[in-house]
């Protein structure tokens, strides 16, 4: 790419070392991949839990580490039934089991294929089908299944993206859910990928081995250009490509990076986005079977891009780009018009004969100028300094995803209470039972021969959750009967306090609170307090910050750049839940939030998703002020009582992450009613109620509040 002799070289290292400071680094793809993981594992957890028949996976740049915070590259979950089976020869047909045979004829397009329904009671076809809407027949009277078929759809806004509904919210990356069933034999035309052999001998034959054990997927979405495109079903092997994926060297991997982000700079902006990172992956991929391993070193990181795009330039110009493992399924068929051809190859013979210069252009991640800073390329700026970039982004890419995986793991929560409330129909003594089966469940799932490190890891995240619920719910059984806490409800509190930071111990001292054990109580509001470094702990709850990118704490950024999920214990403060079956364990003032919804507010509806809207919800930093403005009430400690209430205040004022301030206003606005301040405290449920007009305890508070300043009359 360069005529000066070692000039390519050294440019290359310096990309190399640009790249490694925006995060494409060992380390951070380690770490991208173990979170990711881990999100899958957890939502898989919570679809056992709850007797969901199907398995989440994830797939795409995320979990392969192949992307960078300024990429915002999508988050592909591919959603698959358990209770399905698609076959391909009559030995794999199972008796009681819901089938489909898989089969291709000289009308499928290349990479598709069609899925015929089959009896569950004898290895036939089926004569006749009940949902004729799901199914129709082709010329030789055969039922096929339609690529109409989704049961997973997200909620809130979505658009359809071929076979994918794409989620987006807000400044966050997109999500793109797909429904699926699974194959767990390989496709037969694919069968010959295995034996083909590379100039550098890449795919090795046990990576082979390997992808031929994961089958594949059949995906719901038909060829644009087929006949048969509503009876068309995408075979999709998104398990070996992962699986290839995972098995690329650092430079292997950032030479993708930078065919991404040449793409969304230069070429899909003018081109209607014709191209896609999966061609770019596909072409990376032939790129390596096709030469020697020892080509992709740091050194020779320009050549190796030169060569990719030269091979997708070549793509172009014949209009195909074969699958990796099916050939004969030409990504590029149909995508192209002539015009838009010309405009593809003119940009990328420009981007190839630039040298290095088109990649200064790229603004993604600052890659342009810090690669000139790298070379000292920059000008002086009229004040005398040069630009300065951040060295190193990595820490802060691994607070985002640490971040985002606490996320996921109270959202994984919350799905498990709420099942567990719907299955015990109001019968709040059904609750311990039900939550002492899901923990027996994961402690299984822990305990399988089968689960990875990181399923393993995702159990011993939930379980503490788990226990501090069971053993608040127990309490307040207890409370309830004798006004006091038994030793067992006491044993699984203790299970659960090192969930995270604060939260379970939040529970425990509110419940000791509730039977008048001040001192212990608090005792353990002092330790969490004393524990509560606010420059390293962060908020977790539903509404938190998808990105910590700007506003997060330097203390927990600094902490993820070492550690990983095991952080949870000592840097993340969940909200504090109460259903209502744990109504004994909460303060009065609190009990008001599980009864916030009028009979107006249950008119106009709900979200799927505010099932929380029945349960008492606070962030952890308010309620600990909260409780030890309560607790030292009863003490009688006027000073610490005061600090306690200012703390609150403070915090509701000054705290940009809450996700729960109305609930917060509401607490603080009882206890300034309880110092006899009430404009103060109808100033706070004021407030409380232009952060939520409806479901908000807060309405009742001032109508309360309003019939002491103005009693009826008679």
């Amino acid at each position: 790419m360069f005529q000066a002799p070692g000039h390519s070289q050294s440019v290359s290292l310096k990309l190399s070392e640009v790249l490694r400071d925006i995060g494409v680094n060992e380390r951070m793809l380690l770490k991208r991949r173990r979170m990711l993981f881990l999100k899958e594992s957890l939502a898989n957890i919570v679809a056992i839990l709850n007797g969901e028949n199907r398995s989440k996976y994830i797939f795409g740049s995320q979990t392969e580490g192949s992307t960078t915070v300024g990429l915002k590259s999508d988050l592909d979950e591919l959603h698959c039934s358990n209770v399905t089976n698609v076959i391909r020869d009559w030995t794999e047909w199972q008796i009681g089991v819901h089938s489909y045979m898989m089969f291709k004829n000289e009308s499928t397009s290349p990479g598709y294929c069609f899925l015929q329904p089959l009896s569950a009671d004898e290895p036939s076809v089926c004569k006749c089908y009940v949902h004729r809407t799901s199914v129709c027949a082709d010329r030789r009277g055969r039922f096929l299944m339609k690529n109409s078929f989704k049961f997973c759809t997200p909620h809130g806004y979505f658009v359809v993206n071929g076979p994918a509904d794409t989620y987006s919210k807000g400044h966050t990356s997109g999500i793109d859910h797909v429904s699926a069933f699974q194959c767990k034999s390989w496709p037969k035309e694919a069968k010959i990928w295995l034996t083909q052999r590379g100039i550098g001998g890449w795919p090795t034959d046990e990576i082979k081995r390997y992808c031929e054990t994961t089958g594949c997927f059949v995906v719901p979405v038909g060829s644009k250009h087929s006949e048969n495109e509503e009876v068309e079903w995408r075979v999709s092997t998104s398990k070996a490509s992962g699986c290839l994926m995972l098995s690329l060297n650092i430079t292997q991997l950032r030479c993708y990076i930078l065919m991404k982000m040449i793409l969304k700079t230069f070429i899909n902006p003018q081109c209607d986005g014709v191209l896609s990172s999966f061609m770019c992956k596909t072409v990376l991929f032939h790129c390596i079977k096709n030469t020697h391993l020892n080509q992709w070193q740091e050194h020779n990181l320009l050549a190796c891009l030169k060569c990719c795009l030269m091979s997708l330039r070549y793509c172009v110009r014949q209009l195909n780009c074969p699958h990796f493992i099916i050939p004969e399924n030409n990504l590029m068929a149909g995508r192209i018009s002539p015009p838009v051809q010309q405009q593809l190859l003119t940009i990328l013979e420009a981007i190839i004969q630039s040298e290095f210069w088109a990649l200064i252009d790229i603004p993604i991640d600052d890659l342009g100028m810090r690669l000139q800073e790298k070379m000292n390329m920059l000008p002086v700026y009229p004040c005398g300094h040069y630009y300065h970039s951040s060295a190193d982004m990595s820490p802060e890419a691994s607070g985002d995803l640490i971040h985002h995986v606490f996320n996921d793991l109270d959202k994984a929560c919350q799905k498990i209470y709420s099942k567990t409330i719907i299955l015990a129909r109001n019968r709040h003594e059904m609750v311990p039972f039900l939550l002492l089966n899901s923990i027996s469940s994961v402690a299984r799932l822990y305990n399988t021969e089968e689960s990875t490190t990181v399923e393993r890891a995702a159990c011993r995240l939930t379980t503490p959750f788990l226990c501090s619920s069971l053993g608040s719910v127990m309490a307040s059984l207890d409370i309830r009967a004798s006004n006091s806490i038994s030793e067992m409800a006491l044993a699984w509190f203790s299970a659960g306090l090192n969930s995270d930071m604060s939260s379970s111990r939040l529970k425990l001292a509110s419940a000791l609170y509730c039977i008048g054990e001040m001192e212990r109580a608090e005792y353990i509001l002092g330790t969490i307090e004393e524990k509560y470094d606010l420059d390293v702990v962060v908020p977790v709850h539903r509404y938190s910050p998808c990105t910590l990118s700007g506003n997060g704490k330097p203390g927990f950024i600094n902490k993820c750049n070492t550690g990983n999920e095991e952080l949870i214990k000592d840097t993340a403060a969940f909200s504090v839940q109460f259903m209502r079956c744990e109504i004994n364990c909460v303060p009065q003032e609190l009990q008001y939030e599980m009864f916030r919804s009028t009979q107006e507010d249950l008119l106009v509806g709900r979200d799927k998703c505010c099932y929380w809207l029945d349960w008492a919800v606070v962030d952890s930093l308010p309620y600990l002020y909260f409780l030890q403005y309560k607790t030292y009430r009863h003490l009688q400690r006027g000073a610490d009582q005061q600090r306690a209430l200012l703390h609150l205040a403070t915090t509701i004022d000054t705290d940009p992450n809450l996700g729960h301030r109305e609930t917060a206003l509401n607490l603080l606005g009882q206890c300034l009613e309880q110092e006899n301040r009430y404009d103060a405290a109808l100033s706070c449920y004021i407030k409380s109620r232009n952060i939520r007009t409806r479901n908000n305890a807060a309405n009742y508070h001032i109508c309360k509040l309003l019939s002491v300043f103005f009693p009826a009359e008679g």
